[in-house]
């Protein structure tokens, strides 16, 4: 399965996210940022390549929504908010209670470390 996970500028959360996850049997995970200088801009193809997209807030669901409106099917909302830093222990504990349905569902939540 291929997952983007998106945030505002690609700095602390998707990154996060990306290296967490990457480490998944199953899935094969990019990260990018919807806003003005993120570190890697999403991009119309970064979306179509994914099978799901994952994003922090509710802002970044509309930000790819305007790039490709028939993203919404793919669109998975965390609600994390901005104030956290890369690798912040508390940030990554969220992530993974917020991706746990997901986990659940393809029945890797055991392997993620």
């Amino acid at each position: 399965m291929k997952i983007l996970f998106v945030c505002g500028r690609n700095v602390d959360r998707s990154p996060t996210a990306e290296e967490m996850f990457r480490k998944v049997e199953g899935f094969e995970v990019k990260s990018a940022g919807v806003s003005f200088g993120a570190t890697v801009p999403v991009t119309r193809e970064l979306i179509n390549w994914a099978d799901k997209v994952f994003v922090m807030e509710h802002k970044h669901e509309k930000a790819i929504l305007k790039i490709d409106p028939s993203a919404w099917q793919k669109i998975e909302v965390l609600n994390i908010p901005n104030r956290f830093y890369k690798n912040q222990p508390e940030l990554k504990v969220l992530l993974k209670e917020r991706m746990q349905p997901y986990l659940k569902r393809y029945k890797l939540l055991n392997k993620l470390r």
